[in-house]
C-alpha cells in the first residue's frame, strides 16, 4: 500500500457520513447506511437528522458504526428547554453522538451567559460515553481570537469534539479555523477532538487536514476518538482513490457525488 492509499483508508475511518438535506427520506437512510459500511472499510458514524435516529439505530446495531445526529441545528437558537428535548428524544432513540449547534449569534453579539448554559445543560443530558460534539459554525465568525474563544468555551463545558460548522453556511470548514481549534485543543491538555465539516469533498482536502492535525497534536493522535470528517462526497473520493482510480477521476467522482446529494454544502 503506497501512502496515499494508506491515507485514504486511514481517512475513511474517520467520516462521519452526513445527509442533512432537507428531503432525506427513510430510503436514503437506508441507502446512507448501507454505503457507511463499503468494499474498504467502515466509516466512523452516520449523521443524521433526528428524526431517522431509530431507523438508523436499528439497521447498524450489530456494526461499530456510530449514529450521530444534530441539535440546535442549524440556526443555533437559545432555547436550552427546547434543545434539550430534542436531545432526550434522540438519546432514547438510539443516538450515539450529539452535534449540538453553540447558539452562536447570541454568543458573537457578547451573550457568552447563555451559549455556557446549553453547553453545561447538553453535556448533562448526554452522558459519556455517549459523545457531545459542539458545532461552532466558525465560517461565520470576524477572526481568529473569536474561534479560539469559542473552542475554549465548549472544551471549558465538556464537549468531547469541537466541530467546524453546519455545512449550511457560505463559508465552512477552513484550514485557519480547523488550526486554531486544534492549537486550544493541545494547550487545553483534555483528550477533545475536532471535526472539520463542511466542503470537504475530495483526497486532497482530507490529506490537508490530516497532515495538520499530525503536525499540531502529533502522528498517532488523530483516531475516529479525536478526529472526524463531517462529509457527505468524500467517502466516494476516497473509495476511488482506493480502488485504483486517478486523481482527477476521484476528484471528478467526489464533485458529482456532492452535486448529487441532497445536501450539497456539507
Amino acid at each position: 500500500m503506497n501512502q496515499r492509499t494508506a491515507l485514504a483508508a486511514r481517512a475513511l475511518g474517520l467520516i462521519d457520513l452526513t445527509d442533512l438535506g432537507d428531503h432525506c427520506t427513510p430510503e436514503a437512510i437506508r441507502a446512507l447506511c448501507d454505503r457507511a459500511d463499503g468494499p474498504f472499510g467502515r466509516t466512523a458514524a452516520v449523521c443524521i437528522w433526528p428524526a431517522f435516529v431509530a431507523q438508523a439505530a436499528v439497521l447498524l446495531r450489530h456494526s461499530s458504526i456510530a449514529v450521530a445526529t444534530v441539535v440546535n441545528f442549524p440556526g443555533g437558537s437559545d432555547d436550552i428547554d427546547a434543545t434539550i428535548a430534542e436531545t432526550s428524544t434522540a438519546l432514547a432513540d438510539g443516538a450515539d453522538e450529539i452535534d449540538m449547534v453553540l447558539p452562536y449569534h447570541s454568543y458573537l453579539a457578547g451573550d457568552i451567559e447563555i451559549a455556557a448554559r446549553m453547553l453545561a445543560a447538553v453535556r448533562t443530558t448526554v452522558e459519556r460515553p455517549r459523545r457531545l460534539k459542539v458545532i461552532l459554525e466558525t465560517g461565520l465568525y470576524p477572526d481568529q481570537n473569536h474561534v479560539a474563544a469559542a473552542t475554549r468555551l465548549a472544551i471549558l463545558h465538556g464537549a468531547d469534539f469541537v466541530k467546524t460548522s453546519t455545512g449550511k453556511t457560505s463559508v465552512s470548514a477552513t484550514p485557519q479555523a480547523v488550526e486554531t481549534m486544534l492549537g486550544e485543543i493541545l494547550a487545553s491538555g483534555l483528550p477533545v477532538g475536532v471535526k472539520p465539516s463542511g466542503g470537504i469533498r475530495t483526497f486532497d482536502d482530507a490529506e490537508l487536514y490530516l497532515h495538520m492535525a499530525d503536525r499540531v497534536m502529533g502522528s498517532d493522535w488523530a483516531t475516529a476518538g479525536t478526529f472526524r470528517f463531517g462529509a457527505s462526497g468524500l467517502l466516494d473520493a476516497l473509495e476511488s482513490v482506493l480502488g485504483g482510480v486517478s486523481d482527477q477521476s476521484a476528484d471528478q467522482s467526489a464533485d458529482q457525488s456532492s452535486d448529487q446529494s441532497s445536501d450539497t454544502t456539507y
